[in-house]
């Protein structure tokens, strides 16, 4: 498995998994409608927005996980936290894995290089805000991750209640990472 930085190349594969990420996490907790909206087309125009020279010189990241033939099973992006918190500087913005890869440390792999970039940033605190009913709550948890919020977002006229779980330290999160 490769880890690397991501390229506006790799932004239609990224679009893809994100838009599928949520069509089979999602289906039943946010409204179809929204589920039904998603388009590759959209989430690229984001993805390449994330990409930018300006989001990357403000801290911005995305690494992809590619398998042996080259094809990308994963990707997590994140940066400076978005809301001002005053205890938790970075943020997990995004960790998606392909359904077949799950389970065997690759998520794991991503978090690592996901940490390391944050503390090349000078962050050593780091949050990720996550729907509660999405099943992988129980990923930070097993991280460490302490509830340390919650918040409601509209979707569609659906209120759909959001956890954050922050580490006040990702040193040792960092060093708890498989090889």
């Amino acid at each position: 498995m490769n880890i690397r930085e991501a390229t506006h190349a790799d932004v239609p594969a990224i679009a893809r998994m994100h838009v599928e990420g949520w069509r089979a996490t999602y289906k039943g907790i946010v409204p179809d409608e929204f589920i039904a909206e998603l388009t590759y087309e959209m989430r690229e125009r984001q993805w390449h927005r994330a990409l930018s020279e300006e989001s990357l010189d403000n801290g911005v990241f995305c690494y992809v996980a590619e398998d042996e033939p080259g094809q990308i099973v994963g990707f997590v992006s994140g940066g400076p936290e978005r809301t001002g918190d005053v205890v938790y500087k970075g943020e997990l913005y995004s960790i998606y894995l392909l359904q077949p890869y799950q389970g065997q440390g690759v998520g794991h792999r991503l978090m690592s290089v996901c940490v390391d970039r944050l503390l090349q940033l000078g962050f050593r605190s780091m949050l990720v805000w996550v729907i509660t009913a999405n099943p992988t709550t129980r990923f930070y948890e097993a991280l460490g991750g302490q509830q340390i919020g919650k918040r409601q977002e509209e979707i569609r006229g659906t209120l759909i209640d959001e956890v954050a779980y922050g580490w006040k330290d990702i040193t040792p999160l960092k060093q708890s990472q498989p090889a």
